[in-house]
């Protein structure tokens, strides 16, 4: 996938790097060695192939001079804790770092290496398997994603800190990060900011009903799992994690956004009930911090296609929508949740 975040180096650079990761016994020579990954939207990714042989990831985070959306700062370190995190306290199938640097001497930005896992992308293989098999592989996406929620952490908030002890405070401030994120690229979200803002502060109280922060990874969707031989062989990408509701995780959007796919075989793995009342609310309410992210995102990645916006638009009205607010209606006319 294509983006302005993609911070790209020569080879002669990347080479420093691999040296400085793996010693220069291990360093390649001569053509072959690096090729870039393509399906991630925010860091650049090279798949190495070391004079050993030994196959791993070299990923970098964006430069500095590029402007990205307010939660996505310091997000490599978030995916280093991440992954140390699920690695102490799970057993679901995630890489081990073999190196990390933060020195910016020989690139301007973090990076870390990590081995190549040899696997198929839930996003590109999903489509082509037959219906039992990828709805399996979804029942296991679910089970590894309970397992992670299992991970409690001592307040909501970035993994780093700071935390706090209302989750209603943090996700608000999630919620309004974004939004002044748009303002300030003037983005058009087909709805006016303060309309937003006043739709999930009628709501907000639904998010009191959280009082045990979780692990979240936020991001677990198709195209950040890999599959062998009939099993998840990697879970990757953790730099949206943070401690939070674990019914945001994106697995339980298509509860309510039909968009997002069928949830049953998630939460089956998942083994989660329907949704009570005071869960519906929340989850439409993550639904629409969800389509805030996609459709301001594509201006902070310098998307020229016009599909993602039109398609996350349309996911913030139907959003808008459940959350009892149509389109041109003022503040003051009723505004029930749907059902």
């Amino acid at each position: 996938m294509e983006s302005i975040t993609k911070n790209r180096q020569s080879p002669q650079v990347l080479r420093a790097m691999v040296e400085r990761a793996y010693g220069p016994d291990r360093t390649p020579e001569g053509e072959g060695w690096i090729s870039e990954l393509g399906h991630g939207w925010f860091n650049v990714a090279y798949r190495i192939r070391l004079r050993d042989g030994y196959e791993a990831v070299l990923k970098i985070a964006p430069p500095p001079g590029v402007e990205v959306m307010t939660y996505e700062r310091g997000a490599m370190a978030t995916e280093l804790a991440a992954l140390d995190l699920i690695r102490k306290h799970t057993a679901v199938p995630v890489p081990r770092v073999d190196f990390a640097d933060r020195a910016h001497d020989l690139c301007d930005a973090d990076w870390f290496c990590m081995p190549f896992i040899d696997g198929d992308n839930l996003s590109v293989t999903g489509p082509g398997l037959p219906a039992a098999d990828l709805a399996a592989h979804k029942e296991r996406v679910g089970e590894a994603n309970r397992e992670i929620n299992s991970v409690r952490g001592t307040a909501f908030g970035p993994l780093a800190g700071p935390g706090d002890s209302s989750w209603r405070r943090v996700f608000t401030g999630m919620a309004e990060e974004v939004l002044a994120d748009g303002e300030r690229r003037h983005v058009d979200l087909g709805w006016d900011y303060d309309t937003v803002r006043e739709v999930l502060a009628e709501h907000a109280a639904s998010l009191d009903e959280v009082r045990e922060p979780r692990l979240v990874e936020w991001d677990l969707w198709d195209g950040n799992v890999l599959v062998r031989d009939g099993g998840i062989a990697s879970v990757i990408d953790h730099e949206r994690a943070f401690y939070g509701d674990p019914l945001i995780e994106v697995g339980f959007a298509g509860t309510q956004l039909a968009a997002f796919g069928d949830p049953a075989p998630f939460l089956r793995g998942y083994g989660r009930p329907l949704l009570t009342a005071g869960e519906t609310v929340r989850r439409r309410l993550y639904c629409l911090h969800l389509a805030l992210v996609m459709v301001i995102e594509t201006v902070y990645r310098g998307h020229t296609d016009p599909g993602p916006y039109d398609w996350a638009r349309e996911r913030l009205a139907e959003a808008m929508a459940l959350l009892g607010r149509a389109p041109g209606q003022s503040a003051d006319q009723p505004s029930g949740v749907t059902r």
